[in-house]
């Protein structure tokens, strides 16, 4: 995939060995293995998951249900590659069409690949299917106040803070706030509702 036009300034550590494509049942097993092995990693930034989610059934249940959600257009469910390997999730979630014409952003990057700028390249690439292929007006992502790390990542991808929303999230045993971002489409022009053709 290729950056839209006013897409930020190119970043200073792109991966070129980072892809996303859209999730398949056959993504069970690696996904299984990914999870449970970044299970505490992830611990404090994931809601809670109980034991069958790290099972290769349990994520063919999960996989059965982003496969459902994306050919209904709800959200365009997508793993993260690099150099070919799963890397991590990333998902346009909760997709609203009509006067809205918008969606949230979730994402995950295994532990031994954060840190390397994977994640800041998988939302510049995730932002141009929400911008081009889903024809999207506006990307919105929460993050944790103290989750430092993609909040790096969604502003080295030109989102902007709009507000921080108190004990917005109940993770890891108790309720956190959460600063919500957004990043608007580069052809954006205060008017026309979607992209020119």
């Amino acid at each position: 995939m290729t950056a839209l036009a006013g897409s930020p300034a190119p970043l200073d550590r792109l991966q070129p060995g980072v892809r996303l494509r859209v999730v398949q049942m056959a993504d069970a097993e690696r996904l299984a293995a990914l999870c449970a092995e970044n299970r505490e990693y992830l611990r404090p930034w994931e809601p809670e998951r109980d034991d069958a989610y790290f099972t290769v059934d349990g994520q063919r249940d999960n996989l059965y249900d982003l496969i459902e959600a994306y050919a209904t257009g709800e959200m365009w469910p997508g793993v993260i590659l690099v150099d070919g390997e799963i890397a991590g999730r990333i998902t346009l979630n909760n997709v609203l069409r009509g006067p809205l014409q918008s969606c949230f952003v979730g994402y995950w990057v295994a532990r031994a690949h954060a840190g390397r700028g994977v994640a800041t390249e998988a939302l510049r690439q995730a932002l141009d299917v929400a911008f081009g292929a889903l024809r999207l007006h506006r990307v919105e992502a929460f993050t944790r106040v103290d989750n430092l790390a993609s909040q790096r990542v969604l502003q080295r991808n030109g989102f902007t803070v709009v507000g921080t929303a108190r004990r917005h999230i109940h993770l890891n045993g108790r309720w956190h706030d959460e600063r919500l971002f957004e990043r608007l489409a580069p052809w954006d022009d205060g008017i026309s509702p979607t992209p020119p053709c």
